[in-house]
């Protein structure tokens, strides 16, 4: 069986369920199975696959606690006509790449593609473990992570959901999605302060003695929908097994033959999902880290360094306004030959003087990776160039990832498939993408500029957008960032 530890402690071990309802692990570590398993489907099997056959045998591999009718169960209610495309993850080519359009869930961006199973995978752990206590989901958003998490946990029995999020770093729609979602267990709070301000408190009430406590005696019990929890990280991994057997299907590459991977990130768990793809065995020659201007991983590998003592950049990709990349603790605990004191150490580094520095040995096991940037001007260039050479539009966070690959190919003359993944619908970022596309273009108001964009891209509203019109507004407080835990102690009555 795959057991789960710390990357801070390898001592205590739990099952894969144990793993999920914990979210993180006590010591502020994250867990890591103690083996990454083979992909055991043959390559040229993949193109006839559905997305939800696939989708439960790769899970099975690292959910192996579940029985074979609880992981389908989870499988078959996540992906399902919440989804307005029936691949699930359709992949489309245009600009001579490939772009695997992660944004057909029901709040048109790549979260639902794991945050639809969260749930699932939560209340069946939670079951399995005999736990009585009511889960609180506790998470901090850069804007996409809060609405997937809340759209999946709404009115879900025996959960409580509550999402932080910084009051001027989400994009207008992101903020109405969140602050008009319904659902009597749903709680949204704005910070003012960025997102490493609310992924730091929440990680510190995780790890707060004092506060566990106060909760277990109120019948409570946190856990997380933060791709720090493992249950929102192995699900991603199955749609980059889907892409290559796309990519086969569409004759853009032959059954084990390599492709390269484009991944907009921030938190670093995109990437890593595709990663860990690649360690299972899947023909991934190049992972291709895309940053914005907050550019703190390109730094990482390109020197070793890890350096969050920096200007906090708001763009127009904030998904990606991230310093602090949680998941890329996952990686250094494998860099460094699954060392917990090595990754502990590296943490606290991080957490006393904001930086640390791996050894060359170290750096030498990320020599798969391949990292660079946008600039502002870059992305609104390459959303202009792709609409006005193939009338395909892409957000900024997608036009992050297109110009990055664009400068690998340039600088390396590696002509590999290239996928890309897409991670949000342009309708997400209305305003960025019209500014980007149409330099006449004025701010309108939302309904005008949602309308324009329709025009534009000749795609209809998803169903998120149609819904969103109408919306009220449910929750409205805002808070500063050190008052978080008051606002979760009071929106659970613990003060």
């Amino acid at each position: 069986m795959t057991t789960y530890h710390s990357t801070r402690n390898a001592e205590k071990t739990l099952t894969a369920s144990q793993a999920i309802l914990q979210g993180i692990a006590p010591d502020g570590g994250l867990y890591v199975p103690d083996h990454i398993p083979a992909l055991d489907i043959a390559l040229d099997r993949l193109p006839d696959m559905t997305y939800q056959e696939l989708a439960y045998d790769v899970m099975k591999k690292f959910f192996d606690d579940f029985t074979e009718e609880e992981l389908k169960h989870c499988v078959n209610a996540a992906y399902d006509d919440k989804f307005d495309d029936s691949s699930i993850v359709p992949l489309v080519k245009a600009g001579g790449n490939h772009y695997l359009e992660l944004f057909h869930g029901p709040t048109i961006a790549f979260k639902d593609m794991a945050l639809s199973i969260l749930p699932y995978l939560m209340t069946t752990s939670a079951k399995k473990n005999g736990s009585t206590k009511e889960i609180v989901i506790l998470t901090a958003t850069s804007g996409d992570t809060g609405k997937a998490a809340l759209d999946g946990f709404a009115d879900v029995p025996n959960t409580r959901i509550i999402v932080f999020y910084p009051k001027n770093g989400v994009s207008a729609i992101q903020e109405k999605q969140m602050v008009t979602q319904k659902g009597d267990n749903t709680s949204v709070v704005a910070i003012d302060g960025n997102f490493d301000d609310a992924q730091t408190n929440v990680k510190n009430m995780f790890g707060n003695a004092d506060l566990a406590a106060r909760l277990d005696a109120a019948g409570f019990q946190f856990s997380s929908a933060n791709s720090i929890n493992i249950g929102r990280l192995i699900p991603q991994v199955v749609y980059y097994v889907y892409a290559y057997g796309q990519m086969v299907k569409q004759g853009a590459i032959a059954a084990g033959e390599p492709m390269n991977v484009v991944v907009p990130t921030g938190n670093f768990g995109n990437i890593l999902a595709a990663y860990f793809a690649k360690q299972m065995g899947l023909p991934i020659q190049k992972l291709i880290i895309a940053s914005n201007e907050n550019k703190v991983l390109v730094d990482f590998f390109d020197t070793g360094a890890y350096d969050r003592n920096r200007d906090f950049i708001l763009t127009t990709s904030p998904s990606m306004d991230i310093l602090v990349s949680s998941n890329l603790e996952r990686l250094l605990y494998l860099m460094a030959d699954e060392s917990t004191e090595a990754v502990q150490t590296f943490m606290d580094q991080l957490k006393e003087i904001g930086r640390y520095e791996v050894t060359e040995a170290m750096k030498e096991k990320a020599k798969d990776f391949y990292a660079d940037y946008a600039t502002e001007e870059e992305v609104a260039a390459q959303i202009a160039a792709l609409y006005h050479a193939d009338g395909y539009v892409i957000d900024p966070h997608t036009a992050v990832a297109a110009h990055v690959a664009n400068t690998y190919v340039a600088e390396t003359d590696d002509h590999t498939p290239i996928i890309i993944a897409s991670t949000a619908s342009p309708y997400k970022f209305p305003q960025a993408v019209l500014t980007a596309i149409d330099p006449e273009f004025s701010d309108d108001s939302m309904e005008e500029m949602l309308d324009r964009l329709k025009e534009l891209s000749g795609v209809a509203f998803p169903a998120a957008i149609e819904e969103l019109l109408h919306a009220e507004v449910r929750h409205n407080t805002v808070v500063a960032s050190d008052e978080m835990q008051k606002s979760v102690e009071s929106i659970l009555g613990l003060n």
